[in-house]
């Protein structure tokens, strides 16, 4: 089995918080919602329908890299869109594999209609589609579609990280 700590990633609506607590699950590994670390002030930014920019997302994403130094083992899940961001958390945990949830805008809407409760609202996804930097062949990790199952998207992405 893989060792590497993991980043399942996309936009929101993905999938990321459900697929990667089932990937922790099966590695028996922790598991990190990185929307569980947004400062508030992020937070309401995104409630009021507003995008955040590269500055909101800096202190965000050290405090995610904080989490992958200090458990390696730990499945995080976090949108890392720009490869920037993820170069960043390579500079956390330079052994981190990605694992990048993607389908299309119809799923992702309807699924981001559905969740209660949740601090992104429909009128962002578009911007999250637009800041999106797909994989690119030189980064370490996978694409996995999203339609289907949970249990079949888990099992396609556990099926890249053994």
């Amino acid at each position: 089995m893989n060792h590497r700590p993991v980043v399942v990633m996309g936009v929101a609506g993905s999938g990321k918080s459900v697929v990667g607590r089932s990937i922790a699950a099966a590695l028996a590994r922790p598991f990190i919602d990185a929307d569980d670390l947004h400062p508030c002030a992020n937070i309401d930014k995104m409630r009021r329908g507003e995008p955040l920019d590269d500055i909101d997302r800096a202190p965000w994403l050290d405090t995610v890299g904080g989490v992958l130094v200090a458990d390696p083992a730990t499945v995080v899940a976090c949108s890392a869109l720009k490869r920037a961001y993820r170069d960043h958390l390579r500079s956390c945990a330079p052994r981190l594999t990605f694992v990048h949830l993607a389908g299309p805008w119809a799923l992702v809407a309807e699924r981001m209609a559905d969740r209660a409760d949740h601090f992104m609202p429909l009128s962002l996804l578009d911007d999250q589609l637009a800041t999106l930097q797909p994989l690119e062949p030189d980064e370490v990790g996978t694409t996995v579609s999203i339609e289907g199952s949970v249990e079949t998207v888990v099992r396609r992405a556990l099926d890249t990280l053994t």
